[in-house]
């Protein structure tokens, strides 16, 4: 059984900072696609960022240049960086799983691909 407990979530001003982590318990396996999504209200859940297993890394365009995932495989921990947060960021932050790992063409974008997520972590970013 696969759990990913999300932290770090939080009140910011917008331009600040703050790095979400998503601790993974259970078996993962190295080749699982991992991704942090979000979802404002009244919005679909979207993919924000995703991470192979070799490290190779896929950002949305309105996040690019501003949020960076990484992962440590040793601590089975999926990190989020967000820098210069805006108010258009705010949104609950879910982390999650794909068995099937990632396509040729990159990660999996929608989020029914996604196996294994966890309960959310709240971003709020005020003007």
């Amino acid at each position: 059984q696969v759990q990913l407990v999300e932290s770090g979530g939080g009140l910011v001003q917008a331009g600040g900072s703050l790095r979400l982590s998503c601790a993974a318990s259970g078996f993962i396996h190295r080749q699982y696609a991992m991704g942090w999504f979000r979802q404002a209200p009244g919005k679909e859940r979207e993919l924000v960022a995703a991470i192979n297993w070799n490290g190779i890394t896929y950002s949305a365009d309105s996040v690019k240049g501003r949020f960076t995932i990484s992962r440590d495989n040793a601590k089975n921990t999926l990190y989020l960086q967000m820098n210069s947060l805006k108010p258009e960021d705010t949104a609950v932050y879910y982390c999650a799983a794909d068995k099937a790992g990632w396509l040729q063409s990159g990660p999996p974008l929608s989020a029914q691909s996604y196996d294994y997520w966890g309960q959310g972590t709240q971003v709020t970013v005020s003007s």
